[in-house]
Parts: structure tokens; C-alpha cells; sequence
């Protein structure tokens, strides 16, 4: 029977000093990531670590920048929440952190346009000056051609594209996509190569598909 304590212990002022500037340094490494919800410098360190990273995986399924700004705060919320149930040997912090993000943002894709409809857009908005926006729109052209790739995968099956997207789109590697999941990484490995196959396919067919728009030449 596994026994952890529900937090961490508390550290004395050296220590603690020590792990923040190794969190600052070389990242937050999993005897840490329980602390985040409890040490406002060690979440400073870990949100600098990962944010740009969350907005990436953010901005590959959204294309709107305000609901970027918005759902990347959502998911440090949940993850200082989530922070005290964290085990270290289920999944390494990125690929924790990367499962959250799929809830959160699968959730929110499910709603879609019926609450963005009757939803303020001011939130986003007002977090971001104009240099973060600036960040953030040029972040979202930048993995235009991901979103493509994303739209291409919508006819695979759920846990097959998840895979596929942990692995193709948000460079996990194979052992983090399976922990992000909640897969073996046998399982993870046979989801991946089955959306391969399929995806080629997909674009295989796409390819060969005659283009309507276009004119005859002489």
C-alpha cells in the first residue's frame, strides 16, 4: 500500500533557498512539483519553465488568443490543485503537467462555440499588454502549419490521436506521451504506430484528390 504524506515536508530556510535556486537554474524536477500549490517561488519557477510550452500545445488546437491567454492560466490553476496528488513515478513533471493541459483543453473544445458565444471576451484581454499579445498571436502563426496537422488527425479515433499528438506535436517522447495518457508504454506504442499508418493514409488520399478550384490549363 502506498503511503506519501498529503504535502510535502516543510523545508528549513536553507534548503528551501537551495531547492529555489536549483528550480531557478535547472527546472523543477519531480521532489518538487508538490510544492508548487505551497511556494509561491517554486510555481514562479515552474510556471517560467513550462508556460511557453503550455502555450504551444494551447495555441496547436485554438486559434483564438484570448482563449490561449485564458486557458493556459486555467491549467496552472489546476495544476497547483492537482500539485499535492502528484507521484513521481506515474509521470516526469512536463508530461504531468501535458495531461492536465489535454483535460482542460479537450473540455473546452467540447463546449465550443455554445459558451464562447455568451462568454465576455475581456479576460484574455485584459491579462495581456501589448507585448504579450504581440507573443502570443505571433506563437499561434508560428504553429499554423501544427493546427493543420491537427485538423488532419480529427478523423482518428480519441486515444489513438492522442498519442499522435503528444509525440508529433508537442515532442513528448514515447514514455511521457504513455504517462500523460494513463497508457502502458506498449499500449502508447501501438496507438502511435496505428494513428501513423491511418494519418498517412489520410494524407495520402488528400493528395491525390483532384483540387475543384483548380482551372484547366491550355
Amino acid at each position: 500500500m502506498e503511503i506519501e504524506s498529503a504535502v510535502p515536508k516543510p523545508p528549513n530556510t536553507l534548503s528551501r533557498r537551495l531547492s529555489v535556486v536549483a528550480a531557478r537554474e535547472r527546472g523543477v524536477g519531480p521532489d518538487l512539483v508538490r510544492s508548487i500549490g505551497t511556494d509561491p517561488d517554486i510555481f514562479d519557477a515552474f510556471y517560467r519553465e513550462h508556460v511557453e510550452r503550455v502555450q504551444r500545445f494551447v495555441a496547436c488546437r485554438l486559434d483564438d488568443r484570448n482563449r490561449t491567454a485564458d486557458l493556459t492560466a486555467e491549467i496552472f490553476l489546476a495544476a497547483i490543485d492537482a500539485a499535492p496528488r502528484y507521484r513521481a513515478h506515474k509521470a516526469p513533471p512536463k508530461a504531468w503537467l501535458l495531461g492536465i493541459a489535454r483535460v482542460i483543453v479537450a473540455s473546452d473544445v467540447r463546449q465550443g462555440e455554445r459558451r464562447r458565444r455568451g462568454e465576455e471576451r475581456l479576460r484574455g484581454s485584459t491579462l495581456l499588454d501589448e507585448d504579450d499579445a504581440a507573443r502570443l498571436d505571433a506563437r499561434i502563426d508560428a504553429v499554423a502549419r501544427s493546427r493543420e496537422l491537427y485538423a488532419a488527425m480529427e478523423r482518428l479515433p480519441e486515444g489513438e490521436r492522442a498519442v499522435l499528438e503528444l509525440v508529433a506535436i508537442d515532442e513528448l517522447s514515447l514514455k511521457e506521451a504513455a504517462a500523460a495518457t494513463g497508457l502502458r508504454p506498449v499500449a502508447a506504442r501501438v496507438r502511435l504506430h496505428r494513428a501513423r499508418r491511418k494519418l498517412r493514409a489520410e494524407l495520402d488520399a488528400v493528395a491525390i484528390e483532384p483540387n475543384p478550384h483548380k482551372e484547366d490549363q491550355p
